[in-house]
This record gives structure tokens, sequence and C-alpha cells, in this order.
């Protein structure tokens, strides 16, 4: 879909026309699919990332819409936690992007597909000793055992 083509919001055109731009409806399922319980984080290419460094929105990376006459297809990209069913994450994400974009805009949406990138491991926290700071355990005792 073209960056500068405009999706029309409202049917009764009497006072004038609604039109919203697709990288909205992107922004809106980014936000959808990243409060889901479950979602590490959402996938990025390296545009993406260069953009947010250059101060764009990072809330679409991993979205792509597409648009064809009434029909709005939805692609996201997400990296899950480890531990989570998966699938149960997936038809989760589908829901809420569902929910979301019809409740802003009325626009109907016919498909959302989930692409799982990856699984984050949690991170766990490493505590050093200031005394061992290099992990011996055993004592140096000159040599004697």
């Amino acid at each position: 879909m073209p960056e500068e083509s405009k999706i029309i919001l409202n049917d009764d055109q009497s006072l004038g026309t609604i039109q919203i731009a697709p990288r909205v409806l992107e922004i809106i399922a980014g936000y959808a699919a990243s409060e889901v319980d479950g979602v590490s984080k959402m996938y990025s290419s390296f545009a993406n990332s260069v953009g947010e460094l250059l101060g764009r929105s990072g809330h679409r990376r991993g979205v792509k819409l597409t648009s064809d006459n009434d029909e709005l297809s939805i692609d996201v990209d997400v990296f899950v936690e480890y531990g989570v069913s998966v699938p149960k994450v997936a038809a989760q994400i589908q829901k809420r992007i569902k929910q979301q974009v019809t409740l802003m805009t009325d626009l109907v949406v016919t498909e959302v597909n989930v692409h799982v990138k990856g699984i984050v491991a949690p991170q766990s926290e490493q505590q050093v000793d200031p005394d061992n700071l290099f992990g011996d355990d055993a004592e140096d005792d000159g040599g004697n055992d």
C-alpha cells in the first residue's frame, strides 16, 4: 500500500470526508499487540531502528497493513516471552488488534496474521561478589595441596 494513500472512514460525506493514513492504523495495531501479556517486543527492521533514532514513532514497527477495497489485512511480527503458550498469545494478539482497530476506526479487519520472529529468554540477575570478582571458589593456598 502506498504511503500517500488514505483510507476513507465515513460513508455519509455530506459534511466532507474523513480520511486516515495507513500509518495511523499501523500504530494502533502496534500498540494493541505490544500490550498483550506474553509479547516481549515487536520485531524491528534495520530501517525502523534508524527511523526511531531519528525521532520517528516506533509503534508501527513490526506491523504491515494491506487494504483491498473494504478488506483490511494486518501482519504483525513479534517476539514472545519464554514459557508462554505461543498459540494463546497469538490468538490474543489477533483479537486485541481486531478489537482496537474496529473500535477506533469502524473499519472491518478481515485478517490478522501473527508472525512470531523469536522467543526472548528472561534476564537473570547476576550478582557480583566484590571480594571474588573472577568467581574463584577455591582459595589460593600457595600450591600446598
